[in-house]
């Protein structure tokens, strides 16, 4: 069953409130941004595996630990989760990204996929499944299909902030995929969008309408 963590850490709460701010711009809202999404790559990672090796300081030889296993995949659902990508690298530099392009129809609130570029290992990595916004779930769901049908097993969903509904049909549709979440919000409106939420992430991000 999927494990759903609530990463709230006073900086992030903090940033998080200026990311909901109808009055922040989009070049500070990329940075906060970026900024959560470093943070949360503290929690998401916690469980990683390690191994022992030895290297040797200035003094003496002496026994570390460094991460093991499988290599890491950063995967965001475009075009929200580019936002979130950079911050993540800053702590997983070695990971791989792969995007996955989805969009949601107005009328059904049924996501569309228009564009799937994976790493070819993709089997052999942890992957992490970025986006700012867990509403219906919908599109992140299909993202996680699409990633399992190319072979992806072990699969993390991060994001900024989500609805209990978003929540409830990502673990129901996708057991076995562990969600990370800053906050977990009141409600989705008429509309399909999260309240209180941010509005909509991609054109926060981007400055579009």
């Amino acid at each position: 069953m999927s494990k759903v963590t609530q990463v709230s850490h006073p900086l992030i709460l903090h940033k998080l409130a200026y990311v909901r701010d109808k009055n922040t711009g989009s070049k500070y809202f990329r940075e906060l941004v970026e900024e959560i999404s470093m943070l949360m790559a503290y929690e998401v990672t916690r469980n990683f595996d390690t191994e022992e090796v030895e290297i040797e300081t200035p003094i003496c030889k002496t026994k570390c630990k460094m991460l093991a296993g499988k290599k890491t995949a950063i995967v965001p659902i475009l075009r929200a989760g580019l936002g979130m990508v950079d911050g993540m690298l800053r702590i997983i530099p070695a990971a791989k990204v792969g995007h996955i392009g989805l969009y949601r129809d107005e009328k059904t609130l049924q996501p569309v996929e228009y564009f799937c570029k994976l790493p070819q290992d993709i089997a052999e990595r942890d992957v992490i499944v970025v986006d700012p916004m867990l509403a219906t779930g919908g599109s992140a769901a299909d993202a996680i299909t699409m990633l399992k049908k190319r072979g992806a097993i072990n699969i993390r969903l991060v994001c900024l902030i989500g609805s209990p509904e978003g929540i409830k049909y990502i673990t129901e549709a996708h057991p076995d995929v562990d969600v990370y979440i800053a906050s977990i919000d009141e409600k989705l409106n008429e509309n399909g969008y999260i309240v209180p939420g941010l509005g909509d992430a991609g054109d926060r991000l981007f400055g579009t309408k």
